[in-house]
């Protein structure tokens, strides 16, 4: 970019070398491939838990799963029936049914004795019908990445995987709406979509595992939200089976469509407790013909919101992300991408954003990457930072949704809280849209800790008029908690809702709503 240099300060130049340690690639020819930040703090740890595997104890948390509830236990004779429908894909061995037992922070465990992998619609449909019939329990699993418990079984539910529903139902390349079904994994969506020239509205750091489906269900937000919006408006039409096995297909490819209740509405973000989502239609935008990301360090909140401030009025309609990460070696680091259809036009508009962040001394250092192997190392090392953070030990994690202005308080506040109770407590995010992840570590599971953390997160949440749950749902860990965030008359027609599509609650049991709704 002519007339603009950004150096790499001595603070982030020690910051990327460090990095580059767990690093293959050069640091010359990429920064790193592992998350910034955070850097001293990674040490080699690996404790988890199990959320209903006792209370040590200690008071019963919020979390722990209730007592089973009086569903059926599967037979022999439930077996035969599903062999029959899925030759080859009713899964029963011990040792294959390990992982989807257990979900990605390996903190709780479930114990299905069978998984199945149907490929159509109508497989689900019998097979929810038939559970229906012999009130036999269902957990539906897509990627199962969540960060909630929301994705695998609790006691003995039965997993329905979307894995094998993974077919590209078609795509117009003139409205730009893709048609698949709800197994699809994200990244072979963005792959096949880039291929035509468009991209998904959706960016997650788990891409290359989650699925469409489970993003539908838990409404994930992601990297791109401050660009192309949520799912509930990108999402046009849904096809779900609900929970006797009636096929509801609302797989609209109209953006306008004011004929009655906006049904989809509902499965999304429900958490496959309505309704097993099955295939879905997308709009999905042009692919930007010019893409830059700019890696920024700045000495403290406030100037990263007047950064941010800046950017909005300065670089407009082709800034699609602004993502921040707290740091040992700059108090704050900042993504931020920009997507347009005229390189001169946005490395213009990038320049004069620059040059005014550096004479306003908003900025303390950073690096600008055009090419696509770099900018997809400073994403990383946005994108990884939880998967860095599993190698401290046992991390609290806390998806939380507040004014833009105030997401940070929470960190300061949450460490002046803990002391020195805590090995370390770290805050990264979407500035765009007022979500802040907090994580605090420890060596091992810490009941005292945790104490500690519950229920001060959630009523300084609750004080501020905060979300507990920005993009994460509330699963089985967090379903206690949602009175902090929604009243009770809201939370009961929740209830009526659930029992009005799943009177007999056999859709992901003790997930999502709380437990004296039931």
């Amino acid at each position: 970019m002519a007339g603009i240099h950004i150096l790499r300060t001595s603070r982030l130049r020690s910051t990327l070398r460090y990095l580059s340690r767990f690093s293959s690639i050069s640091l010359t020819a990429r920064p790193t491939t592992l998350s910034v930040n955070l850097c001293s703090r990674f040490l080699s740890c690996s404790h988890r838990h199990q959320v209903h595997a006792g209370n040590d104890g200690q008071k019963v948390s919020p979390s722990a799963a209730p007592q089973r509830l009086s569903f059926s236990r599967l037979t022999q004779d439930d077996l035969a029936f599903f062999k029959k429908v899925l030759p080859g894909r009713t899964v029963t061995d011990p040792d294959l049914l390990e992982s989807s037992n257990v979900d990605w922070l390996k903190s709780v465990k479930g114990s299905s004795e069978v998984l199945l992998r149907p490929e159509t619609t109508e497989e689900v449909s019998q097979i929810l019908s038939y559970c229906y019939s012999r009130n036999l329990a269902i957990t539906p699993q897509g990627g199962n990445t969540g960060l909630v418990g929301g994705s695998v079984p609790v006691y003995d539910e039965i997993i329905l995987s979307t894995a094998q529903m993974n077919k590209i139902l078609g795509f117009d390349s003139v409205s730009g709406i893709l048609s698949c079904q709800a197994g699809c994994v994200l990244e072979n969506l963005s792959l096949y979509l880039e291929e035509r020239d468009f991209i998904m509205p959706l960016d997650l750091g788990s891409k290359g595992s989650c699925q469409i489906g489970g993003n539908i269900a838990t409404n994930a937000g992601g990297l791109r939200l401050l660009r192309y919006g949520s799912l509930r408006g990108t999402v046009l039409g849904l096809e779900v089976v609900l929970a006797d096995g009636r096929v509801l297909d609302c797989l609209n490819k109209l953006r306008k469509d004011n004929t009655g209740y906006d049904l989809k509405q509902l499965f999304i973000g429900s958490e496959g407790t309505l309704g097993v989502i099955t295939a879905v239609s997308i709009l999905c935008p042009p692919k930007p013909k010019s893409v830059n990301v700019v890696f920024l360090g700045c000495e403290s909140f406030q100037k990263l919101l007047q950064t941010f401030q800046l950017c909005k009025g300065m670089l407009g309609e082709i800034l699609s992300a602004f993502e921040f990460l707290d740091s040992e070696y700059c108090p704050f680091y900042i993504v931020i991408e920009t997507s347009g259809s005229d390189s001169t036009h946005d490395e213009e508009k990038l320049h004069n954003f620059l040059e005014k962040a550096m004479t306003s001394s908003l900025v303390a250092d950073g690096t600008v990457a055009t090419e696509d192997a770099k900018m997809k190392t400073l994403w990383s090392m946005r994108e990884r930072v939880t998967e860095a953070l599993t190698h401290e030990g046992f991390t609290y994690k806390y998806d939380i949704s507040l004014p833009v202005e105030q997401i940070y308080q929470l960190v300061t506040d949450m460490r002046s809280h803990l002391g020195t109770q805590a090995k370390s407590v770290v805050g990264y995010g979407h500035v765009g849209d007022g979500n802040v992840h907090l994580n605090v570590t420890s060596p091992a599971k810490d009941p005292a800790l945790l104490a500690s953390i519950e229920p001060f997160v959630y009523e300084w949440t609750a004080q501020r008029q905060g979300s507990i749950s920005a993009e994460h749902g509330l699963g089985l860990k967090k379903r206690n908690c949602i009175y902090y965030s929604k009243g009770r008359p809201a939370v009961a027609l929740m209830g009526d809702i659930k029992a009005m599509l799943d009177p007999k609650g056999i859709l992901n049991p003790y997930k999502t709503l709380p437990d004296d709704v039931r």
